[in-house]
Parts: structure tokens; sequence; C-alpha cells
């Protein structure tokens, strides 16, 4: 289409708009749902875009006002609900419209903000919300409208700032607990394209924990796991940062290590998904290996230490996957296999690279001056499990010595872990050269065998 032909299309369309936003109902404006699509299909392509006149904005907003008014009318009785069903209709395509003004386009997203098209939509979507009714175009208009306010923030802060001051929190937690899908999708959405470092600290308030949980909670859902990948991320972070944390903060943490703790338990054997080389993206798998992560983070912090020692559970799952992921790299080659590159320089990029190395960790941290859990690793035969895992290997880096700390802390002020070790140094069946790599060697003593520690010696 000409310049010229599309700016006298925009024109009659706006026109159009005009007449309809300017009627008392919108059922007496026939043939405005019409108009809005054909403006919805021009707008897929970037020139009509950028001719968009700011009355053309203004007349849908107007209609969305209108509508809004109309809803709250019908929502007080029942017997409405054709004429609220074919309303939605005629707000669905609003939305979509303005989701595709915005494509791209900063001139449009900085109109509708200025005339106040992101608390319209917010004020739409918490009304709708409100309905009892499931019907396929309410669910529509959930949807489009959130996918307008995605495209809206998209690349553009102070759209950003806006949906976040009028959408946080109440928007996000009512859209992330919702039935639908889509609906949680197209929020997570919004709430990432909002978020930054500030934002990061407010999600991660006491009183705003509900709606971190409920994007995690996505994952349990078997939805899209790409948000709770980067929120694990974004909270990696934060937990990592060496700034002292407020009793409330400190109480967050803990509550959040218990859902992550459980959601780790839940999901630990989707990592064996990585067995296959066509499953190197797996994003449920990765989301476990995240979850790990942040895990140890934990675990590097006395105070939730502590609560994740007791944490029911969280042991022995760590020490089965351990066992699963080392007995997977033995029966087939694949990436729990352990490799040794004989010039050191072999560089791999797969997700799982070190995921044994921190299961080893986790269990060393959850032994830290424990005699309890230090008991039950014993139980579960997991000491020769971890010796097993002593070895180089570039596609778990650092888990010697990984393996060294968590030997250290089984064995500290716990006689029969000691034995054990030693007793399988005399039976061969624990390498005593690893043992001095890792600073352990075997004594015997009035005809018994002793693991003690020894100092290396000095290299010149």
């Amino acid at each position: 289409m000409a310049a010229a032909e599309l700016e006298a299309a925009l024109a009659a369309v706006a026109q159009q708009l005009e007449r309809a936003a300017g009627a008392e109902r919108l059922s007496e404006a026939p043939g405005c749902l019409e108009t809005v699509r054909r403006l919805t299909g021009l707008f897929r392509e970037a020139l009509p875009r950028e001719m968009a006149d700011e009355n053309i904005f203004q007349s849908l907003l107007k209609i969305l006002t209108k509508a809004s008014s109309e809803i709250e009318l019908v929502c007080k009785d029942s017997t409405e609900l054709i004429t609220l069903d074919t309303c939605q209709l005629f707000i669905a395509e609003c939305f979509r419209c303005l989701r595709n003004a915005c494509v791209q386009c900063a001139k449009n997203q900085d109109i509708m903000r200025n005339l106040g098209l992101i608390e319209v939509s917010v004020h739409f979507i918490q009304l709708l919300h409100g309905l009892e009714v499931q019907q396929e175009s309410l669910l529509a208009v959930l949807r489009c409208s959130l996918q307008f306010l995605g495209n809206l923030a998209a690349g553009n802060g102070d759209s950003q700032n806006s949906i976040w001051k009028c959408a946080f929190p109440d928007l996000f937690l009512n859209c992330l607990n919702h039935h639908d899908k889509k609906i949680i999708t197209y929020c997570c959405m919004v709430l990432f394209t909002c978020l930054n470092s500030e934002k990061v600290r407010e999600l991660l308030e006491h009183k705003n924990l509900n709606i971190a949980l409920a994007v995690l909670n996505t994952y349990r859902k078997q939805l899209e796991s790409e948000w709770s990948i980067t929120l694990l991320e974004l909270i990696m972070a934060k937990i990592s940062e060496n700034n002292s944390m407020t009793n409330d903060e400190m109480a967050v943490l803990l509550k959040d290590a218990e859902f992550f703790a459980s959601c780790f338990q839940e999901k630990c054997h989707d990592v064996l998904k990585l067995t296959s080389a066509t499953k190197t993206e797996d994003e449920e798998a990765i989301v476990t290996i995240r979850l790990l992560d942040v895990l140890c983070e934990m675990t590097s912090n006395n105070e939730q230490l502590e609560h994740l020692q007791t944490y029911p559970g969280l042991l022995e799952t760590t020490v089965d996957t351990l066992r699963l992921t080392h007995l997977a790299g033995k029966q087939t080659t694949n990436i729990f296999t352990a490799t040794h590159s004989v010039t050191g320089e072999a560089e791999i990029s797969h997700p799982a690279v070190g995921f044994k190395s921190h299961l080893i960790r986790l269990i060393g941290n959850l032994c830290y001056k424990n005699k309890e859990n230090q008991d039950k690793v014993y139980q579960l035969d997991g000491i020769p499990l971890i010796l097993d895992n002593c070895s180089i290997d570039d596609n778990n880096p650092f888990v010697n010595q990984w393996a060294v700390y968590a030997i250290r802390n089984l064995t500290e002020k716990n006689e029969r872990n000691q034995d054990v070790i030693a007793q399988m140094e005399q039976q061969g069946l624990a390498d005593n050269s690893a043992l001095k790599n890792m600073g352990l060697e075997i004594e015997k003593r009035d005809e018994m065998l002793v693991l003690k520690s020894v100092r290396k010696n000095p290299t010149s």
C-alpha cells in the first residue's frame, strides 16, 4: 500500500473510531468491531504504526473506558451474559490493535502511556479477573491485555516503571495464580520485562514472596520454564550479595529455601534427560540445575544452612541424585561420564557441567558439623560414592576440591565414617593416591586403621 493510500486509510479508520467513541453505548456503534479489526491488520506493518496519529489511540481509550463501565453494569445482572460476551469480543480486538501498534515503536508506546492506557488496561484485567464466568471471550481479553502491556514495556523504561507501579503486586499475583496457562505465561512476560535490580529487591521482600513463589510454581505445573530459570538466576544474584540482611529478609529467604528444596526433591530426576544428546536445552532439567545452584549458595550461609540441614529428605535426595547421575555416566557416554583432556584445554559447553560437583558440595554443606547428617550419608553408602567421584573430570570442574571438602565434613569427629574410608583403602576400594591428593592418609595404630589429615609438601 502506497504512503498516500495508507494515510487515507488511517484517516478513515480514525473517523470511524471517533464516531464509535462518541456513541452513548458500544451497541450503538455498528461496524466498530470490523473497523478495529482492520486497524489491527494495518498495525502488523511498521509503516502504519509510525504513521498513526494520537487521535486513534485517544478514541481507543474512550472506547475501552466506555466498555469498562458497560461491563460493570452488565455484571450486576447475570441475565446479560450474552451482551457481556459480545462486549468482550470487541474489547479483545481493541487490545490486539494496541498490542500490534506498540511493536518496536517507541512513539506509540509513549503516546499510550501518557494517555493513561496502562491504568485502563490494569483496571480491565482486575475487573475481569473478579468475574466468576469462564467464557473464552473473557480469557481472550485477559490474554490480549497482558500481551499489550508486555509490548508496551518492551525496551521502554518509562513504560516499565508505570506498569510496575500500577500492576505490582495485585495484578501479577492474580494472573500468576490463574487456571489458564497462556495468561500465566503472558503475565510472566510482563513481570520479567519490567524487572530491574531495584524491582528484584521489591519482589523478594517478605510481603511479596507469594509472587516469586507463584512464578516458580509454573515450573511444577509443567509450563514453560524460561521464567523460572530467569527468576532463579536473579535470586542467585540476590543471595550471593555480601550485604547484611534484616530479620525480615532472612525470614523470607528461609521460607524460599524450603520451597526450593521441595522443588528440587520433586524434579531432580529431570536432569537425567540430559543424558540424551538431543535434550541439552531441556528447560525442566535446566531449572533443576539452577535449583541446585541456589541450594548450594543458601547452605553456604550459616543461618540458612542450619535451616536446610533439617529439611526432610533433602540430603537423601541429593545423595540419590548423585548416585543416579554417576551410574548414568558409567552406563553410556554422556555429560555425566568422567572425562579428562590430555592437554587440559578442553572447553565443554553444556548446562550440566559441574552438576555432580555441586551435588557433592551440597552434601558437604549439609554435613557440616552435623552428626545426624554424617550418619545418614554413611547409611546411604554415600561415602564410597563420593570417593568414586574425586578424580579429575572435565565435565565437573573442582570436583576433587568439593570431594575433599565433603569428606572432611563427613569425617569430622565421626570415627565410624573415618573407619569406613580406612577400611576401603586397606581393601583396595579407595585409591590411596586419591586420598593423598585430598590431603588424607591412612595410618595404622595399635591394629587400628586411622584416617588423618596431612600437609602436602610445598612445591618448588
